[in-house]
């Protein structure tokens, strides 16, 4: 066997999605990629604001002696500063330097604090449909991913949550507003899973921590807002980056921050320092960090992709299609019109449209789409969208 069998049985199960995206590259140099309508990944098509772009410019030019040198693990003081300023307004919580760790985007962050809170055989509980990345986060550090079917309009089910909690537990990860479904969880809903975790802890003793996945927060829409985890539990930690509010996902900059109640912070923080180096991150990238700390609280305008969802939304609505409107992120999760949403997607590429199935995220039978995408690829795309639905 050339590589590890770890590996070629997760390539295989996951050789259908490999085949889709395939079939989208084989349409594209057929057609041409202009007419193709492409929804499969979500990768923001907005440029980074002109703060950032100065910023980036300041940074480049920026020729100290040293700049270029190593840094702690845990990124610069100065960055982790200005992030643990705003965080602390963000969250209502009294967020310092020492609680954050700068990361090779949110991925980074997740891989970091698995590494540092697993033992092998431990689950790591998810609300589903879910992000399909994560069981493998959890199985890089001897973890196994446990799902739990959210209700109906993707909101959290804590009773579920609650029945799936063993003496194994040691983590619930959250992703909200949600990829792929861009439900945004309530204050009131995290405040009861709060409640749960603290009780099931106290209950199991050993302590399950809360981490949230919050790359989406800023792209919100209707006046909600996403609550502040560190609020609703003590026990909390953060991953996050700025690849979707800065437009700039190939910088792979973000970082990780422990809430300044946990009862074992000081020992986490100091784990998750050891875990970004010798997982080989090392640091985040020095230039982005630069960058970020002039930076905090800008973003991009989210009114835009408020904007690509009514045209979208009222286009499926109007074709039949049934989905629960989402209140963030830039995804929509449909119900498929037949059970096989595999085979819908595929009747949705025979019509130049690229979407993902809804298996892949742990939600069979609706598929996604994301609509990161510019305006004339969504209105020339509906008809497609009718035609494919009106066959079943």
């Amino acid at each position: 066997m050339a590589i590890a069998g770890r590996i070629e049985n997760i390539i295989a199960n996951a050789s259908w999605i490999r085949k889709m995206f395939e079939a989208g590259a084989h349409l594209k140099e057929e057609h041409g990629p202009e007419n193709v309508f492409d929804f499969s990944l979500g990768n923001p098509n907005l440029e980074p604001p002109e703060n950032f772009q100065k910023a980036l410019s300041r940074a480049a030019s920026d020729n100290r002696p040293g700049i270029h040198g190593y840094m702690p693990n845990t990124g610069y003081p100065d960055t982790r500063r200005a992030v643990a300023e705003n965080l602390s307004q963000e969250q209502d919580a009294p967020v310092t330097e020492d609680n954050v760790i700068m990361t090779c985007g949110a991925a980074g962050a997740l891989n970091v604090i698995f590494k540092t809170i697993l033992d092998p055989d431990d689950e790591v509980i998810t609300p589903a449909p879910y992000f399909v990345e994560y069981g493998f986060y959890a199985d890089n550090h001897g973890g196994k991913l446990k799902t739990v079917p959210s209700h109906a309009d993707f909101t959290l089910d804590i009773d579920g949550i609650a029945a799936a909690i063993t003496e194994k537990t040691k983590a619930v990860l959250i992703n909200s507003p949600n990829n792929p479904t861009g439900q945004v969880y309530s204050g009131d809903s995290l405040k009861k899973l709060g409640k749960c975790l603290k009780e099931k802890s106290e209950q199991m003793g050993r302590t399950i921590y809360l981490v949230a996945d919050e790359p989406y927060r800023k792209l919100v829409y209707d006046g909600i807002d996403v609550p502040s985890i560190f609020s609703c539990y003590n026990e909390s930690i953060i991953a996050t980056s700025y690849s979707k509010d800065l437009s700039i996902p190939g910088e792979r900059i973000g970082f990780l921050a422990v809430n300044p109640s946990a009862s074992y912070r000081d020992d986490l923080v100091n784990g998750m320092a050891l875990a970004n180096r010798i997982l080989g991150f090392v640091n985040a990238p020095g230039m982005m960090q630069r960058v970020i700390a002039e930076t905090q609280g800008a973003g991009i305008d989210a009114s835009i992709y408020a904007k690509k969802r009514e045209l979208l939304c009222d286009g499926l609505a109007a074709c039949g299609y049934e989905f629960t409107k989402p209140s963030g992120a830039f995804y929509l999760f449909p119900r498929a019109p037949i059970k096989d949403d595999i085979k819908f997607v595929q009747a949705l590429q025979k019509e130049l449209i690229l979407t993902v199935p809804g298996s892949g995220f742990g939600g069979p039978g609706y598929f996604r789409i994301a609509y990161c995408v510019d305006d004339d690829t969504i209105i020339n795309a509906i008809p497609g969208f009718k035609k494919v639905i009106e066959k079943y």
